[in-house]
């Protein structure tokens, strides 16, 4: 059955955040677990994905199949998704050879999926950035073979932050091709104390997405590169909502001014946010701090700790202007897409 048409809307309501695995990865996995590192187990009560660490990765169809990610979509009220890997996948674990061909397998299967849909999906990369040479070759061929306009960034490439000036090349490349950086927290690194109760999601994930917009204030990397569009995936984290002590330690520590003589307040807006915080006085919150012109829907599908109604969600917000609204729905995402 055909894949429904978005209805005819002012604006089109565009998600920033919904992830894929490609057919491609899978059967690669499936083929040869020993060179990725990773197995593709399709015998339990749900497939899962599992890495040699023993950490897992539930499969949902929606992240290879194109027409189940449109009807995900259409549930949602989404007329446009950028489709990203979970990071799961990032394999930034990997040496040179099996982290170039996982994200090539990556990234021409997003372009494949999106190629299916292509008023529906639009493909965001990846890079594999332990290695900064292969990571800038493989953004150009993404630019040029498939026009990608957006990268998926870990917020640290394994125990290294993304602020790192190893990274800062590839970070400058994507400035000059005009790809926008979508962060997201990478799970794969971890912090004490997160151990029970699901925090290593719960609060491991925005506290990663914290760090690293944290270390990219401070290091100076965002005073050098003025013209870079970053988007940060759950609220921002905790930035927004701890500012204060940021710009407050800025002005009285000494260490903070050491690489930069920027407030993080001054900052802010240098970031972008997608809408998945969960609550509508966090979001109108983020809307007074950083403005709606910085914020885009979010839904993290098909994830559980996603946004099922984020249409809803962003319409229960009080004092939302109709300028407001539709720049969230669709505007931020077409100014970070250079549109």
């Amino acid at each position: 059955m055909p894949a429904s048409k978005p209805k005819r809307r002012k604006s089109k309501r565009i998600d920033v955040h919904s992830h894929v695995v490609p057919a491609e990865m899978l059967t690669a996995l499936e083929c040869n677990p020993e060179h990725y590192e990773m197995q593709y187990e399709q015998d339990a009560r749900r497939p899962r994905l599992v890495h040699d660490d023993g950490s897992a990765l539930p499969v949902f169809t929606e992240f290879y199949d194109a027409a189940a990610k449109v009807a995900g979509m259409d549930r949602k009220g989404i007329d446009i998704s950028l489709i990203s890997p979970a990071p799961f996948v990032f394999f930034y674990w990997a040496g040179l050879d099996v982290a170039l061909q996982a994200t090539r397998l990556i990234n021409d299967g997003i372009a494949a999926m999106a190629a299916r849909f292509p008023e529906r999906l639009m493909g965001m990369g990846t890079v594999p950035m332990q290695h900064p040479d292969a990571a800038i070759a493989e953004l150009e061929r993404i630019v040029k073979d498939h026009g990608f306009r957006a990268v998926e960034l870990g917020c640290s490439v394994e125990d290294e932050q993304l602020a790192h000036p190893r990274f800062r090349p590839i970070l400058r490349r994507a400035q000059e091709l005009k790809v926008f950086i979508f962060a997201h927290p990478y799970s794969h690194v971890e912090l004490c104390g997160l151990e029970d109760y699901y925090l290593r999601n719960l609060i491991g994930n925005p506290l990663h997405t914290t760090i690293m917009a944290a270390h990219l204030m401070f290091s100076g990397a965002l005073d050098e590169l003025k013209q870079l569009k970053i988007c940060l995936a759950h609220g921002g984290g905790y930035v927004p909502y701890q500012i204060g002590r940021l710009a407050h330690g800025h002005q009285v520590r000494t260490e903070t001014r050491a690489q930069t003589r920027t407030r993080p307040d001054k900052l802010l807006r240098r970031f972008y946010y997608d809408a998945l915080i969960h609550d509508v006085r966090a979001l109108r919150y983020l809307i007074d701090l950083v403005g709606a012109d910085r914020i885009a829907i979010g839904t993290d599908a098909p994830f559980d700790m996603g946004e099922e109604e984020p249409v809803t969600m962003i319409g229960k917000v009080k004092r939302l202007t109709a300028r407001e609204r539709e720049r969230i729905f669709g505007g931020t995402a077409r100014e970070l897409l250079g549109e």
